[in-house]
């Protein structure tokens, strides 16, 4: 396990484009709980691969439906030997917003979130803990459209917070992942290793706080990575500012529909 005190600050995304309703992909939420499982890990970690590994094999295409899956790749495990072409800073700072949203005082890698809690027993407990939080009742409702654009993918994304004081601190996430991506490594410490990537965040924006009528309404255009893997989807989730609680997740695959073109 690794860990470190470097406080990163947040990077703010602007809302973009609007979007047309003609030909989207479309999903919409349920009344129950999909969860979502969080991967924050590095190439540049040696303890990183089998929390991957498990990650890909916990959460294959069949399981979507049913969980979530992100893989959230951290910059501060580059060096001057191995830089992780998936790392952002953005990422590093989503895994210190949601350490200080914990009350915890430190990150590592790997470290795994289930509903945007630290979920040490990933290894060995979590059938029973997933079980439990998709039985639970959604504290949000969720809805994602998605056109092809010029300029990459357009996105209409909505969501409801029905209780008060959830709508007071939620905000409306929105990431572009996709799966199948290989790095042969020839530094730091995992040099030699070829390492595949599942459930890869790509692109990942705020799409904003809700109103006080508890509801969020965004339009924006994500760019689309130029190194593309297998089984693209958007994600889209509701959560708290305040204490990281993930009120509800949706995913969208893009395979099957017009925006995989």
């Amino acid at each position: 396990m690794r860990d470190l005190s470097l406080l990163v600050s947040a990077t703010a995304f602007a809302i973009v484009a609007p979007v047309s309703a003609a030909d989207a992909c479309r999903a919409a939420s349920g009344p129950l709980v999909t969860p979502l499982v969080e991967l924050y890990t590095s190439e540049g970690c040696d303890s990183c691969p089998p929390a991957e590994a498990w990650l890909s094999a916990r959460f294959d295409k069949p399981r979507a439906a049913s969980t979530i899956a992100l893989e959230f790749h951290v910059d501060y495990w580059d060096g001057p030997t191995w830089r992780d072409r998936f790392a952002a800073p953005q990422y590093t700072a989503r895994q210190y917003e949601s350490m200080r949203a914990n009350g915890a005082s430190f990150v590592y890698t790997p470290q795994v979130l289930l509903q945007g809690h630290d979920f040490g027993q990933w290894h060995g407990g979590d059938a029973l803990a997933l079980d439990k939080a998709a039985r639970t009742k959604a504290g949000a409702t969720i809805a994602i459209d998605a056109t092809p654009g010029e300029r990459g993918l357009a996105v209409h994304a909505r969501a409801r917070i029905d209780e008060r004081s959830a709508a007071e601190d939620a905000h409306l996430f929105v990431a572009y992942a996709d799966s199948g991506l290989v790095s042969n490594v020839t530094g730091g410490e995992n040099r030699g290793r070829k390492l595949v990537h599942d459930h890869v965040v790509r692109v990942f924006r705020d799409a904003g706080p809700a109103r006080s009528d508890g509801n969020i309404d965004a339009t924006f255009t994500l760019a689309r990575p130029a190194e593309r893997g297998m089984q693209p989807a958007l994600v889209a989730f509701v959560e708290r500012e305040s204490n990281g609680d993930v009120l509800q997740a949706l995913a969208l695959p893009l395979d099957d529909c017009a925006t995989a073109r």
